[in-house]
């Protein structure tokens, strides 16, 4: 912006004598006085609604007006706008992060009181229909890998090898093996044949039966992908 410089001193003309030349008031220097005086005027921003250009300041000292934190024109901001609004984005008990700088937020954005939040904890958002999440403030879980109490169906597949029985008689002095626990069997020809007995007999089978484990039981299993951020809650 161009300011106003006065050319002529017209007032120290009132103080020349009659006849002088200098004295008069001429045309070519009240022309220069108006072209200095439009040329600073149209270099002026105007009082109401100006449009400003270059780098525009306030005179020290200056106050400007605030402007509420929900106004989006391209009306000027002063800092207390600015921090109206950052303290709207970050309201008692909000979070902040930061992935590189550990300073308090107190000292970074200029306000409010912060302090370390959720020290090797993820957070999670409020679940009403989940007692273990229906809470804000709710602390859980474990990074530790942990075996829910379950159980396990077990099949066995048994085979018989061959085997044989003694056949006998029920007379106990036949001296054929006759034993008086052995089971009536008919010949299951004529209907006619002789009566014989089996004898009792085990197979002498036994079954092993396994149950084969599987995952991992070791301290961090239940960690999820993660990254290590600066975490802050501001209290006050």
């Amino acid at each position: 912006m161009s300011d106003y410089t006065k050319a002529t001193n017209f007032a120290s003309k009132d103080s020349l004598s009659s006849g002088n030349s200098l004295k008069i008031v001429k045309g070519t220097e009240i022309d220069t006085e108006f072209n200095n005086i439009a040329t600073a005027i149209a270099t002026k921003a105007d009082l109401s609604g100006p449009t400003f250009t270059g780098t525009p300041t306030l005179p020290t000292g200056t106050i400007g007006v605030t402007q509420s934190s929900s106004d989006s024109s391209t009306k000027l901001a002063t800092t207390a706008f600015v921090q109206a609004v950052l303290q709207t984005l970050y309201p008692v008990g909000s979070i902040y992060t930061n992935a590189t700088s550990s300073t308090n937020p107190a000292t970074l954005i200029g306000f409010g009181t912060w302090t370390a939040f959720g020290a090797g904890k993820v957070m999670v958002g409020l679940d009403s229909g989940d007692a273990t999440f229906s809470t804000v403030g709710n602390t859980g879980g474990s990074k530790d890998a942990i075996t829910v109490s379950h159980t396990h169906t077990a099949t066995s597949t048994v085979t018989d090898p061959t085997h044989r029985h003694n056949v006998g008689s029920n007379d106990s002095t036949a001296n054929d093996g006759g034993n008086p626990n052995q089971e009536f069997v008919r010949d299951s020809g004529s209907g006619n044949g002789p009566t014989t007995y089996t004898n009792y007999a085990s197979t002498g089978i036994s079954v092993s039966t396994s149950i084969a484990s599987t995952g991992s039981s070791a301290t961090g299993a239940n960690l999820m992908p993660y990254v290590v951020v600066y975490m802050w809650k501001r209290t006050a």
